[in-house]
């Protein structure tokens, strides 16, 4: 008997309140077709309801192409939340969605992505067609094509550089697969045309409501690295490479009542721009189930009025993973503060410096793991266990005895990263949770987690916090913001 996923369509009478009172909180979660039009809409389209004997449900867009229908040009389904429900897990079937999501079929074929996830091809098409409704390659077309549709309809982007930037090498093939599953033509999908300045971009990121972008942010910008990003009470803004053709980004919350966040990007390589859009939907967690997280909580002692208090708080990730790993082997027992300045200083020193500069407090690069595996970090003052560390890893990263390959499940990365010296069971969950937004991370080993998770006077033993958080699966990492953030 095939793995099952943990939620595929939800109950049918909540498909229907959720539909009729057009609730955002289950947007993307699942889509409604309507069998008179073959078209298929978010939760929230402002379009007249249709009559029930007319609607059909599915779990994903995937399925509801595959089985014949388009998407809405009204309510957009490509601007739906992804259901990070479906990605969660050991199984084949989430660990091949992870690197589909990624671009695996991009440039492998569909043995090679089932050899990843340890299944064979046929099997693998057959558990997709079992548990999400569709094969791994109409799924894979379906999350391009409608990112492209989401920049023709919200940018200025030549369709040839669109075709680039969601992952087609030709643009007839594009314009054959738009065409097809939108029954338009791309260029007939843009009506007027768009004007913005040269190279900016402005894109729609959705996400589920109650989302805390304020707490976030307030995460992030206590850890926010000068020079490489900027993070203030509303935005957030960085620089990215390659250092040949450097690209910056800004984040703030969409203008209005929408539940989006407002990106605007400059990306001089659009074969890019799908696997940043990607990464800052893991960066700031747009895809999570905030209802389904907080009925895990919400009967907690410790817990429980936390998720009152901050409802829709969400996983703080990273940009990128070395530079993730790095901050947390900097940040090992010395506080946020100090390790940002090391951070920073380790930045001024071999971080590259852009020609063109997009805004002060923007000006260099994180350094690579090449740069690093060789650098005299004591330079920077860290202890020669700390420098070596960073060193050892580098390393490591660059002969692929650890990576952040998205198939890998909690135990098998951390048992990875706790062979290396100096890293341990605290670095290596603290990594987990914030460089692959893995939501059961957990580093119990924290003193402060101890001390805010205990009900009496004395801090928990590591090993009785890692107890009691078994009933916080699978949301341990959550549970960590939370607690954190209490402190």
């Amino acid at each position: 008997m095939p793995e099952l996923l943990a939620r595929a369509v939800p109950d049918h009478r909540v498909c229907e309140q959720a539909r009729l009172s057009r609730d955002a909180r289950f947007d993307g979660l699942f889509f409604t077709a309507v069998t008179s039009t073959k078209i298929y809409c978010r939760t929230v389209c402002p379009a007249r309801s249709p009559k029930p004997q007319h609607v059909r449900y599915f779990a994903n867009a995937a399925a509801a192409e595959a089985a014949g229908f388009r998407p809405c040009l009204r309510c957009r389904p490509e601007l739906a939340p992804g259901n990070g429900e479906w990605r969660r897990g050991g199984h084949a079937v989430a660990r091949a969605l992870t690197l589909i999501e990624h671009g695996l079929l991009e440039t492998h074929s569909l043995d090679d992505l089932a050899a990843r996830v340890g299944v064979g091809g046929r099997q693998l098409r057959r558990l997709f067609l079992h548990q999400i409704g569709a094969p791994p390659k109409s799924v894979h077309t379906t999350h391009r094509l409608l990112f492209a549709k989401q920049l023709l309809t919200e940018t200025a982007l030549p369709v040839t550089e669109i075709s680039l930037a969601s992952g087609f090498r030709s643009v007839r093939r594009f314009n054959a697969a738009f065409s097809r599953a939108n029954r338009l033509a791309p260029r007939d999908l843009r009506r007027r045309p768009r004007t913005a300045p040269p190279g900016l971009l402005t894109l729609r990121l959705a996400y589920r409501p109650p989302y805390d972008f304020e707490g976030l942010l307030a995460f992030l910008r206590t850890r926010a690295l000068a020079g490489v990003e900027r993070v203030d009470a509303h935005s957030y803004a960085r620089v990215f490479g390659p250092p040949d053709a450097p690209g910056w980004l800004e984040l703030r919350a969409w203008p209005g009542s929408e539940h989006a966040l407002q990106l605007q990007i400059h990306c001089p390589q659009p074969g890019r721009l799908l696997g940043i859009v990607t990464s800052l939907r893991r960066m700031f967690d747009l895809d999570a189930d905030p209802l389904t997280i907080a009925a895990t909580f919400q009967r907690d002692e410790v817990l429980g009025p936390l998720v009152a208090r901050n409802p829709g708080l969400r996983l703080p990730g990273g940009w990128d993973g070395f530079e993730i790993a790095v901050r947390a082997i900097l940040g090992q027992q010395i506080s946020v503060a100090a390790a940002r300045t090391f951070a920073a200083r380790l930045v001024q020193r071999w971080g590259a410096p852009l020609p063109a500069p997009p805004s002060p407090g923007l000006e260099r690069l994180f350094p690579t793991p090449h740069v690093l595996a060789d650098a005299d970090l004591g330079e920077i003052g860290l202890t020669a266990a700390r420098a070596a560390t960073v060193r050892g890893m580098a390393r490591a990263l660059i002969d692929g005895r650890v990576d952040f390959s998205a198939e890998q499940s909690l135990d098998q990365f951390v048992a990875r990263w706790v062979a290396l010296s100096g890293i341990g069971e605290w670095t290596a969950h603290y990594i987990a949770m914030r460089a692959l937004g893995d939501p059961d991370a957990f580093p119990a080993a924290d003193l402060i987690l101890r001390r805010v998770a205990s009900t009496g006077p004395e801090p928990l033993t590591t090993k009785a916090l890692t107890a009691r958080a078994d009933a916080w699966r699978p949301w341990r990492a959550y549970a960590v913001i939370h607690l954190w953030r209490s402190a």
